[in-house]
């Protein structure tokens, strides 16, 4: 009983440290707590991503109803973008869940290394003041919504990094109408992944549930944190800890 109670309490620490992680620099809790997971727990991927999801779950909720608290939703286009997440994220969780686990191991290990090049570039590149520019009609919105969606289902993590360039680039929306509307289109998708995984067994809730319970309590430290310390040279160390994560994951898995 004693040991029981421990694990409860070391899984909770660790959701502390990860929800404190995913605030301090904006983006990766549960995109951190994956590999995490596999390397403490011997985890395969697909119940890294499951269980991870059971932490990453309340933590979008609760981003969106403090989001929704602070700024008007353009409901039309989150219902556009969240109708097909649904679906796409359905769909690709039922395949991660059914496919090699070494290959989704790799995949996530690669997908980790295009958002560490991702961000290296938008930090590297020169800032331009310029007014966002609309390249594409507002009626192909729910492209983003299929793509944030498959990479929600399919890696558990990304939906909303993978939407918010897309609607600043193609649809010239500004940064912060595209969070919205990200966390908008991306929490019902959060919800039918974690269904999926759970469904196909691949969920450890003994250890989901304190990851989760440490998450939320830690996640507002960290973004208290973020605001003491130069962004810039945050998100430079997030993007070299991906990438050597990434080196890590595809060299042992």
């Amino acid at each position: 009983m004693h040991s029981l109670y421990f694990a409860v309490f070391v899984n909770f620490l660790l959701g502390g440290v990860l929800g404190a992680i995913g605030g301090l620099f904006g983006i990766g809790g549960g995109l951190i707590a994956i590999p995490v997971l596999g390397f403490l727990y011997g985890m395969d991927q697909q119940l890294a991503q499951g269980t991870a999801l059971v932490m990453i779950v309340p933590n979008v909720v609760i981003g969106f109803w403090r989001y929704k608290q602070r700024n008007q939703i353009e409901l039309g286009s989150a219902l556009q973008m969240a109708v097909p997440a649904v679906f796409t994220t359905y769909f690709a969780a039922r395949f991660a869940t059914s496919i090699d686990a070494h290959s989704l191991h790799v995949a996530f290990a690669l997908f980790m290394v295009v958002l560490a090049l991702y961000y290296l570039w938008t930090l590297t590149r020169k800032q331009k003041a310029m007014v966002p520019r609309q390249r594409l009609s507002q009626k192909y919105i729910f492209l983003m919504g299929i793509a944030a969606g498959a990479s929600a289902g399919f890696f558990s993590v990304g939906g909303a990094i993978v939407a918010v360039p897309g609607l600043v680039g193609l649809f010239g929306m500004t940064q912060t109408a595209a969070q919205g509307l990200g966390l908008a289109m991306v929490t019902p998708g959060t919800l039918v992944a974690l269904w999926a995984y759970a469904s196909a067994g691949h969920v450890d809730w003994s250890i989901g549930i304190p990851l989760a319970l440490g998450g939320v309590l830690s996640i507002s430290w960290g973004v208290a944190l973020a605001h003491h310390l130069p962004e810039r040279r945050l998100r430079m160390l997030f993007c070299g800890a991906l990438l050597a994560i990434a080196v890590w994951m595809m060299t042992h898995g």
